[in-house]
C-alpha cells in the first residue's frame, strides 16, 4: 500500500532527487568495482603462485575520495552535486581544466528518470521502491559491461536473490514463477552458450549473461523471459549492425550482451503485461 500522507507528485519529485544522488554513487560503482575485482584477482593469483600479494593502498567504493585522474585534484562536496556541478564547471576540472566526461551527468539523469518512472507507475509503495533498486542495479551493470565486458557477481547474484526475496511477498509475480524464472533464465542462455560453442568452437557469451537473465527471471517471472530474450536480441542486432556500419567494426569483434538484457528487463518491468499477452493470450 502507498506510504501515508505522500502526494504522488511529491513522491515522484522525491524519487527524482534520490535518483540523482544514487546515480552519482553509481558512477563510483561503475568506475571502481571492476578495478576492485582486478585487485582481488591479482591477489588471488599471487597466493596461488605462493607469493605474497603486492601491497596496495586501500581502494574501495568509499576510499580514496574522488579525484581528477589527470591532476589528482580532490573533488569537494560543492563540486560533487549531481548534474549541477558538471554544468557549473562546464564539464571541466576546476584545477586543471581537463574535460569531465558527459557520461557522469548522463548516469545521474538516468538514475533520476528511472526512479521517477518507477514511482509514477507503481506509486510510493514497497513495489515502487523495489523497482527503483532493480533499475539502478541494471543501470550499473549496463555501463560496467559496456566498459569491461564483465557482469560482476557482486551485482548479478544479489540482484537474483533480491528478486526471489521481493517475490516471496508477491510484489511482481508469485514466488513459484520467480523460482522457475531464475532457473529457466540461467538454463536458456547456458544452452545457447554450449550450442554456439559446439557449432563454432568458441564462446559466444559470458557466464555473467546467464546470471543476469536468471536475475531478470527471478524479478519478472518465467513468462517474461521470451519477451526479454526477443527484445534484447533485436536491440543487440540493431545496435551491433549500426556500430559495424558507422565505426566500421569487424563483425568478429565481441559486443557485450548485458546492456541489451538490462534494457529489455527494464522494458519488461513497465510493459511486460501487454507484451506477454501477445504470446500468452490467456495471461
Amino acid at each position: 500500500m502507498p506510504f501515508p500522507l505522500l502526494d504522488p507528485a511529491v513522491a515522484i519529485a522525491a524519487a527524482g532527487v534520490l535518483g540523482l544522488l544514487v546515480g552519482s554513487f553509481l558512477n563510483v560503482v561503475i568506475h571502481r568495482l571492476p578495478q576492485m575485482l582486478e585487485r582481488g584477482w591479482r591477489a588471488q593469483c599471487a597466493e596461488l603462485a605462493g607469493q605474497a600479494p603486492a601491497a596496495e593502498p586501500t581502494y574501495n567504493l568509499v576510499v580514496p575520495r574522488s579525484a581528477c585522474p589527470s591532476c589528482g585534484h580532490r573533488i569537494s562536496a560543492v563540486e560533487n552535486i549531481p548534474v549541477v556541478s558538471w554544468l557549473a564547471l562546464r564539464g571541466k576540472c576546476k584545477a586543471c581544466g581537463t574535460a569531465i566526461a558527459a557520461r557522469y551527468p548522463i548516469v545521474e539523469l538516468l538514475g533520476a528518470a528511472l526512479a521517477m518512472v518507477a514511482i509514477w507507475q507503481f506509486g510510493p509503495t514497497p513495489k515502487g521502491l523495489a523497482a527503483c533498486g532493480f533499475l539502478w542495479t541494471l543501470l550499473a551493470l549496463t555501463f560496467i559491461d559496456a566498459d569491461t565486458q564483465l557482469l560482476p557477481d557482486d551485482l548479478t547474484l544479489p540482484l537474483l536473490w533480491a528478486g526471489l526475496f521481493v517475490n516471496l511477498f508477491g510484489l511482481f509475480v508469485p514466488l513459484a514463477e520467480a523460482v522457475v524464472g531464475a532457473i529457466a533464465g540461467y538454463l536458456a542462455l547456458w544452452s545457447v552458450y554450449w550450442l554456439f560453442k559446439l557449432i563454432r568452437g568458441k564462446e559466444g557469451m559470458g557466464y555473467g549473461d546467464f546470471k543476469l537473465l536468471a536475475a531478470l527471471g527471478a524479478w519478472l517471472g518465467w513468462k517474461a523471459l521470451p519477451a526479454i530474450v526477443l527484445l534484447s536480441s533485436v536491440a543487440g542486432a540493431v545496435i551491433g549492425i549500426t556500430l559495424m556500419v558507422v565505426h566500421r567494426r569487424d563483425g568478429g569483434t565481441p559486443l557485450p550482451f548485458g546492456p541489451y538484457l538490462a534494457i529489455a528487463g527494464a522494458i519488461a518491468l513497465f510493459v511486460g503485461e501487454p507484451l506477454m499477452r501477445l504470446y500468452l493470450p490467456g495471461h
